[in-house]
């Protein structure tokens, strides 16, 4: 029989037989307002064996062991270092990363109470946000380097197990011998281990951060033509486009307008007025796009230039050449806003009931 005074309580009270008071600090201002610190991951290496070293025995062999050993001692300080500087590398991206998120809330808290297009003091912050995603960039670099060098450490690793193992074959050995070998196979082995799991590590940071750079590089296409319209639009529409993978097929496009556009019946997605200069379209084409893409997210759009077929010869060649540069315009506003080139389909028609310019964008 066991007294229950043993056992702990399931209902959150004190032991049986046992008594304490317990004291609640509530915590301070200063630890409420603290942000938190982030830190690199550990890495395989934290977890390394202890180099374990045997007595020289004076024969051939325990000679062979003794050179063996150093040339794995060596080995495991090289991992170390490198160790070091994979920690390192992901400390200052870690740094970098929180600066440039730093930078863009910023940016875009002050685009969502509104502000004046082209506003200096965003632009200035952009391109120090642009420069912190190049850092980014940089430590990518770095670490590719690092992983080339962590990856030469394996061919030492197989030379130093590839030679204790013919050591065995080896005569005038003694027992000592054999043991300091099987020993020196068994940490060459964990050797080898880590250096797979770092490689492992490094190729996935890798991988991550490229992908990381390449949406934020975007992003940042986005926020730019947001500072230029002085609104804010939202996060690129690639992270929407790409949502269903590569199986989207691939139309090219033109700046120059194809004749004979059929609408076959399809209602446009959008028709973008051009009856007076600097038409504010920018915030509803996104909003409709973006909306589009949550619900068809391969989706494809058929931008239409669409000319009046009223007035005489001349301003009819006059509305043609207007319209191409707004539907250029517009096509420029969805790249900026993330949305490929490839799921885009330039054409012209003329409508005999259009007042003005206008530019229809289908969903196809």
């Amino acid at each position: 029989m066991a007294s229950e005074s043993l056992w702990p309580s399931l209902t959150g009270d004190e032991p049986a037989g046992q008594t304490s008071e317990r004291v609640s600090i509530p915590p301070s201002r200063a630890e409420m307002n603290s942000q938190p610190t982030f830190s690199a991951p550990p890495s395989a290496l934290s977890a390394a064996p202890a180099m374990m070293s045997g007595q020289p025995t004076g024969t051939l062999v325990g000679q062979k062991v003794t050179q063996l050993r150093g040339e794995l001692q060596r080995l495991k300080g090289q991992l170390g270092q490198q160790n070091g500087q994979l920690q390192q590398i992901r400390q200052t991206t870690t740094n970098n990363a929180q600066r440039y998120h730093g930078t863009v809330a910023a940016v875009t808290a002050r685009l969502q109470l509104g502000t004046t297009p082209g506003n200096p003091i965003l632009v200035n912050q952009w391109n120090a946000a642009q420069a912190e995603l190049d850092r980014i960039s940089s430590d990518i670099a770095t670490m590719n380097s690092l992983a080339n060098q962590i990856a030469s450490n394996s061919s030492l690793a197989s030379y130093v197990l590839e030679s204790a193992r013919a050591a065995y074959g080896l005569t005038g050995a003694i027992d000592e011998d054999h043991r300091q070998l099987a020993l020196l196979e068994d940490q060459t082995n964990r050797a080898v281990v880590l250096i797979d799991r770092l490689l492992s590590e490094i190729n996935e940071d890798v991988a991550r951060q490229t992908s990381y750079v390449a949406g934020e590089r975007s992003n940042l296409t986005t926020l730019s033509s947001s500072i230029k319209n002085g609104e804010l639009h939202g996060s690129s529409l690639m992270a929407r486009a790409f949502a269903v993978g590569s199986q989207a097929p691939a139309f090219s496009t033109s700046s120059t307008p194809r004749r004979g556009f059929v609408a076959g019946g399809r209602q446009p997605l959008v028709v973008i007025r051009f009856d007076r200069t600097n038409v504010p379209y920018q915030q509803a084409l996104y909003t409709a796009v973006s909306k589009t893409l949550q619900v068809r997210p391969e989706a494809n759009f058929d931008l239409v230039a669409v000319t009046p077929t009223r007035g005489s010869a001349s301003e009819q060649a006059m509305a043609q050449s207007t319209i191409k540069k707004h539907t250029n315009g517009v096509l420029k506003a969805l790249m900026d806003m993330g949305l490929p080139a490839s799921r885009i389909s330039l054409s012209a028609s003329s409508s005999n009931t259009s007042a003005s310019n206008e530019v229809h964008i289908y969903i196809r």
